[in-house]
């Protein structure tokens, strides 16, 4: 359970690990999974490794505008991994402009082709690496669609219609989500998402961004890094489920650095033009033209197309998710799963990997450690970084009560920023906030970032969290000088409502 509140489904059911090889004889495969993608293949090699006969079915349906990738799932092809590369492209601009500060004069041109080429080169390298850690590890790969039989049976459909059946002791499912389009009339005809993007050759032209998610915000900071026109159509709130403050402090850099915001607006339906273009309706009015119209409204996990009541389970069609326990137990004893496709948990990759690995140790290892969901750490790469564990202010203040919340702040002005006049005229400036339980000797109970590298930054953090660091003890660490990270050592401003924050010295 969690440090703050139970993070229970349905009971438990411990497994009771059979030797490996009575379950051979019963059965096709001591372990099958459905889905290779990170969560999925991490689990899959684990038991593997512990001697469990193993097979993996991966099988990616093309999204609405014909986009596919290979073996890996989201993070390497159509998420993770393409999404920081990009971002890191599109920094490089501000990142020459900070350099003409300490005496570089650069001139640079930046090929969108070239760069979306170069990535999904690097990618298929992965999903190449990937297969050959299956071959490796002697665990079947199935290049085909898996859906439920029987509890003990799948069925296999391969791109070409052929189909088979295989059998299994254990299965866990590990098929993530894929974007949402809404219910918006034209949407999967004009509009693409984060399966496309990434593999789109042709620039984006001017973009319209539909959401305000990470995915969202994430997408249209590299888009208009790299010099496109860029707007992001907001419904609420920027970042829901992240802390506020820091959600709103994006936004104000994101426009300081060129992202317009359509605030309290949504579309209400879209049109190809005679040219290919998108004309795109709020109201029932026109709205714009765009050359691309990215929808980055939420994902829906892939469980409701896995035939799961046959197998005797039922998923929630509210989000296409599976609930399970804090054993990653569906309600069918010997079907388990992880990842993206489980309701409540964090939609990260190294919770999926963690989990699976935790999950094989205990079904084929004889292990008993459970995941750990809480106090995970994690990044949203926006043009202005942002690195947060723990818990955000608002939800401190709901958990542990108002009266024993304390939030202390700095603003902390990376070094290489100094010296670029243009940051000064900006109001550019890195942000770090830490969240402490007064009831428990100032305990740290969130650490939230704003500034370069700040995942980077964080990850460590997380470590210190984990281990029930207070604010005396970071007090007590001395920082590293000049370097960004160290301003953590050092916050002293408690942060007060109507009180202006200054910036510290050196």
């Amino acid at each position: 359970s969690s440090r703050f509140g139970s993070t229970r489904g349905p009971p438990v059911s411990p497994p009771s690990p059979i030797p490996v090889a009575v379950g051979a004889m019963s059965y096709d495969y001591d372990y099958f999974v459905i889905g290779g993608g990170s969560g999925g293949l991490a689990s899959a090699k684990t038991a593997a490794d512990l001697g469990a006969k193993v097979a993996v079915a991966d099988f990616v349906k093309p999204s609405p505008a014909g986009t596919t990738w290979g073996l890996g799932g989201t993070c390497v092809n159509v998420g993770c991994i393409p999404k920081k590369l990009m971002h890191i492209s599109a920094l490089y601009r501000e990142m020459q402009s900070d350099a003409n500060g300490v005496g570089w004069d650069t001139k640079a041109s930046h090929s969108w082709s070239d760069m979306v080429t170069k990535v999904n080169n690097y990618i298929k390298s992965l999903n190449w690496g990937a297969k050959s850690d299956l071959r490796s590890k002697n665990i079947k790969y199935y290049n085909a669609y898996a859906t439920f039989e029987d509890a003990h049976t799948v069925k296999l459909e391969d791109a070409k219609g052929n189909v088979e059946k295989a059998t299994f002791k254990y299965c866990l499912i590990a098929c993530g989500g894929r974007p949402s389009y809404g219910d918006y009339p034209g949407a999967k005809e004009c509009c693409i998402s984060s399966d496309d993007i990434f593999w789109q050759k042709q620039a984006p032209g001017k973009t319209l961004v539909i959401g305000a998610s990470y995915i969202a915000l994430e997408c249209a900071g590299f888009i208009a890094g790299l010099g496109f026109d860029v707007t992001v159509m907001v419904r609420s709130i920027l970042l829901r489920g992240f802390d506020q403050d820091m959600a709103e402090k994006i936004g104000s850099y994101m426009e300081r650095h060129g992202v317009k915001f359509a605030r309290e607006m949504v579309p209400n339906k879209f049109e190809k033009t005679a040219d290919g273009q998108v004309r795109v309706f709020v109201n029932n009015k026109e709205y714009g033209i765009y050359d691309t119209v990215l929808m980055a409204v939420g994902r829906t996990g892939c469980a409701g197309l896995l035939n799961v009541k046959a197998a005797g389970l039922d998923y929630l069609e509210k989000n296409g998710k599976l609930a399970v326990n804090e054993a990653d137990q569906t309600t069918v004893s010997h079907i388990y799963a992880v990842g993206d496709v489980c309701d409540g948990k964090p939609e990260l990759t190294p919770v999926a990997i963690q989990a699976g690995r935790f999950l094989a140790r205990r079904l084929f290892g004889g292990a008993t450690k459970l995941m750990d969901f809480t106090d995970v750490a994690t990044a949203v790469f926006t043009p202005l970084e942002f690195g947060t564990v723990g818990l955000s202010e608002d939800k401190a203040r709901e958990i542990l009560g108002k009266e024993n919340v304390k939030v202390y702040h700095t603003i902390a002005v990376p070094l290489e920023w100094s010296t670029n006049s243009h940051r000064g005229t900006d109001g550019d400036e890195g942000y770090m906030k830490l969240v402490v339980d007064k009831s428990k000797n100032e305990r740290v109970v969130g650490v939230h970032i704003l500034g370069p590298n700040s995942g980077e930054v964080i990850q460590g953090l997380a470590v210190a969290l984990k281990c029930g660091c207070t604010k005396e003890q970071l007090d007590d660490t001395v920082g590293i000088h000049p370097t960004f990270a160290e301003a953590y050592t050092t916050i002293t401003d408690e942060k007060v409502e109507g009180a202006v924050l200054k910036k510290g010295g050196c």
